[in-house]
């Protein structure tokens, strides 16, 4: 069967295993290449195992898993940078392996994401409530940014299969550096709290979160609550 012939499904997944294909002979020999083709193998096999009895398998395959897998459980173990302090600057590469800089968005709102990682359920039912909300963010001249400690490949392939079109950066090496800058690194975990950090056009911390234990989504109301305030130029209270 041709690509051409392929339901649209199933076609995108076929131009996704191609793309695997056609960028793992580029990495070259290290923990990173092996670690991506544990990841592939990883998604093969549970999709195997979740649809035994299927032929094709389609990207809203692999993009369900979140549903069956493991939950991420775990107190809070950092407070995070407070309110008023300057947001230390960095600098990440996007899934295109593009770097994208926090000054970069000098003059402009930005929410800056920190999850623990992508695949993972609640990581997923965040990440795509605010992708569902991104209008909201956007007239309120709000510029999103996601951060985990996952590779630009992980990214890439997460964000293709959840539909996620605003910046995932890759705090991957050094291993959560910026998440160290912004006290939300977990050394036990080896990845970050679920943090939120908002970040006016100055570089200034003006609203904070940090979810008080791994599961906990933040309630999208209270951040827009806060996006409204810091647009108005009025005080925001940490929580």
């Amino acid at each position: 069967m041709s690509t051409v012939d392929l339901p649209f499904s199933d076609t995108r997944l076929h131009q996704l295993e191609e793309r695997f294909a056609e960028l793992e002979p580029q990495i070259s020999d290290s923990p990173v290449r092996e670690s991506l083709s544990v990841l592939h193998a990883l998604v093969g096999e549970a999709i195997r195992r979740a649809h035994p009895d299927a032929v094709e398998k389609t990207p809203g395959d692999v993009a369900d898993l979140w549903r069956t897998a493991p939950p991420m459980r775990g107190e809070r173990r950092n407070e995070g940078l407070p309110v008023g302090a300057p947001a230390p600057d960095f600098t990440l590469p996007d899934a295109r392996n593009q770097p994208v800089s926090l000054s970069d968005f000098r003059g402009t709102p930005v929410v800056l994401v920190f999850y623990p990682l992508d695949w993972s359920p609640g990581c997923s039912q965040q990440l795509e409530l605010y992708q569902q909300e991104l209008d909201e963010f956007a007239s309120r001249g709000i510029a999103l940014l996601g951060i985990s400690v996952d590779s630009i490949y992980s990214h890439g392939a997460w964000a293709a299969v959840r539909g996620l079109t605003f910046p995932l950066l890759s705090d991957f090496a050094p291993k959560g550096e910026v998440a160290r800058r912004y006290g939300v690194w977990r050394d036990a975990d080896g990845f970050s709290e679920r943090a939120l950090y908002l970040v006016d056009g100055e570089g200034v911390i003006r609203w904070a979160h940090v979810s008080p234990e791994l599961h906990h989504l933040p309630d999208i109301y209270e951040l827009l609550d806060a996006l409204d305030r810091v647009r108005g130029q009025q005080e925001v209270i940490p929580t």
